[in-house]
């Protein structure tokens, strides 16, 4: 499940300092998984440990984003397998048909920023941007998935680019309805080629994708995907 964030005003992103970019295989635990249990608690979402991971979790890439010693933001990577995904529970049909096709999904969820964080988002732009290295750069999947509370449907539309393919439906795992969001991972790439680095075009482009990585960061990091 995507909530999002309170932010406002310009992003102070050219006068931050790096933020520590960092991901794993695994389940969410630690630092990240109490990030996450806070936050959706604090929209009054039903949490437990057992419910942030894929239920291939050995599968799962956890990637967190770092302020000094603080954990600032975290977002989960799910591979579709098996088992499905999440959003199974809710959209195995519009999932299907991606399936039928041959495209290669992959969801991203368990997504938690502090709100205490000075620059939520870039915060969220590199946990994104480092997402879909995982997701499209190491593991060629063609699309993605997540599950947004309709509140927030134009947030992630007009920030990210993802396009809702269902009205909201209940979500029982959180207690709270979801809508099925989706982008093509071409997509993400060309707009990362596009704007990624130029964090002073982010009014211009009215999305993140300027707070993205630029090409040579890009490859720095990809290179050192666990």
């Amino acid at each position: 499940m995507f909530p999002t964030f309170e932010a406002s005003g310009r992003s102070p992103a050219l006068a931050s300092e790096p933020l520590a970019m960092d991901s794993g295989f695994g389940g969410l635990d630690g630092e990240a998984l109490d990030l996450v249990e806070r936050r959706y608690g604090d929209r009054g979402l039903a949490v437990s440990r057992e419910r942030y991971t894929s239920r291939n979790q050995d599968g799962d890439v956890v990637c967190t984003a770092r302020d000094g010693a603080d954990i600032v933001g975290t977002l989960s990577v799910r591979f579709d397998g098996v088992g499905g995904l999440h959003a199974d529970l809710l959209f195995s049909a519009e999932l299907n048909e991606w399936r039928a096709t041959g495209v290669k999904l992959c969801e991203f969820g368990g997504l938690a920023m502090d709100h205490h964080s000075r620059d939520p988002k870039r915060a969220l732009a590199h946990l994104f941007h480092l997402g879909y290295l995982h997701a499209h750069r190491r593991a060629r999947c063609d699309r993605l998935v997540v599950e947004v509370n309709p509140r927030h449907v134009g947030f992630y539309r007009r920030c990210l680019g993802l396009v809702p393919i269902t009205a909201a439906r209940h979500n029982p795992r959180v207690n709270a309805p979801a809508v099925l969001m989706s982008i093509a991972f071409a997509d993400v790439r060309e707009q990362i080629a596009l704007w990624g680095g130029h964090p002073d075009s982010v009014a211009s482009a009215r999305s993140l994708y300027p707070l993205f990585w630029d090409e040579a960061t890009e490859a720095t990091m990809l290179a050192r995907l666990p």
